[in-house]
């Protein structure tokens, strides 16, 4: 499936008008809060920070299809500022999702400890012109004697998808280079963007990410038959993208998360599964895997 890899500044990129007819945007920006990246300063003045964010949110918009959805991550506490950005660009919110992490909560004096990350799912327009109902098997609470049969729908609360640490239960999945240290200060893992873009795509639709980090949605949209556009700053993060997607690491194949969706109806339709033999496994120079190491 086809793939453009972008090595611009998004707010330059953003304003190519051929970039037209996104179905999907993943938007996962820098959080502004002072990690050290090469290319980007992560500790803006926040209007001028909420400005560039919102001029984000406006030329995705102006490119997204009628119907077409946004998913946009944030710090829990910057929601208000989130939504506001969506509404004001034009987006039509819909849900909060709350990804709430599986390891331990951040202790903070004088307040709750943090425990999740918001995601603000909206649409260009009223409703979505594509959303799949997915259900999952997730465990049984206590004193459940029974299976479900068909599964539970997905919610706005997801409880169920591991995040990517920075030390050793990161796994295999993370990226690290050839000392052992991460690749990228924040990398988003490959569960959330299935779940993201199943829910929101059919086979064949166009898939935009405009911080595209390490590359994990045009990895995922890949091997779902999605169209894709990625655009990075950082020219190292971009080869790493073509290299990643170019030879598919054991760490990345998706098919191993079919089965969390096998209570959904028609999964192999939305899945398109006919894609699994065209996957072709390298090993990768430029990288690793913790395993690796």
């Amino acid at each position: 499936m086809g793939y453009k890899i972008i090595n611009e500044d998004c707010l330059i990129a953003l304003k190519d008008r051929t970039l037209q007819n996104v179905d999907l945007t993943f938007l996962d920006p820098p959080f502004n809060q002072q990690k050290d990246y090469k290319l980007h300063d992560d500790n803006m003045d926040e209007k001028e920070y909420w400005d560039m964010m919102s001029n984000v949110c406006k030329s995705v918009f102006d490119l997204t299809n009628e119907g077409g959805s946004i998913y946009f991550m944030q710090r829990e506490k910057n929601a208000e500022f989130v939504l506001s950005c969506l509404r004001n660009s034009g987006w039509t919110f819909q849900n909060l999702i709350i990804w709430k992490k599986k390891t331990s909560a951040v202790p903070v004096n004088g307040k709750y400890g943090k425990h999740y990350q918001i995601i603000a799912y909206a649409t260009k327009g009223k409703k979505a012109k594509t959303f799949n109902r997915l259900r999952i098997e997730p465990p049984l609470p206590p004193n459940y004697k029974f299976l479900r049969e068909k599964g539970v729908f997905v919610t706005d609360v997801w409880d169920d998808i591991r995040e990517l640490t920075s030390g050793y239960f990161a796994g295999n999945e993370a990226i690290r280079d050839k000392s052992g240290e991460r690749f990228h200060k924040q990398q988003t893992p490959i569960a959330l963007l299935i779940r993201i873009i199943l829910s929101s795509t059919e086979v064949g639709d166009t898939v935009l990410d405009p911080f595209a980090g390490t590359g994990t949605t045009l990895v995922v949209a890949h091997q779902l038959q999605r169209q894709s556009i990625g655009i990075e700053i950082d020219p190292l993060n971009t080869e790493l993208i073509e290299q990643r997607i170019a030879s598919i690491r054991d760490a990345d194949i998706i098919q191993k998360y079919y089965k969390d969706y096998s209570c959904t109806e028609n999964i192999a339709e939305i899945w398109g599964d006919d894609f699994e033999d065209e996957i072709d496994i390298k090993p990768i120079g430029l990288f690793t895997s913790q395993a690796e190491n």
